[in-house]
């Protein structure tokens, strides 16, 4: 997927994201650059991730977060078969909680 999506635009992104230093300038760039639905969904579906990770059941993962089971599944799918990018953060998030 990476190369898909790859390129001069995308990397400024990335940078610009890495270059973030605390939660409150992320709300900040996130609120600039996101619709709160958009940033809702985002964060809905890391928590999908990390509860699925923990083997909550779907019907659990939807009652909390308010996503379809379609979505679910994909986020699903991410985790087994995807680039590992779920897999890279939340380890590092539980780790600092």
């Amino acid at each position: 997927m990476s190369d898909k999506i790859r390129d001069e635009q995308t990397d400024f992104l990335f940078k610009a994201i890495l270059s973030l230093s605390d939660i409150d300038e992320c709300y900040a760039f996130f609120e600039d650059l996101c619709t709160v639905s958009e940033i809702r969904e985002m964060a809905k579906r890391l928590t999908a991730a990390r509860m699925l990770n923990k083997n909550y059941i779907y019907s659990d993962i939807a009652e909390k977060t308010g996503l379809s089971t379609a979505t679910i599944s994909r986020v699903n799918r991410c985790l087994k078969y995807g680039s590992d990018g779920y897999a890279a953060v939340i380890p590092r998030i539980e780790k600092r909680r």
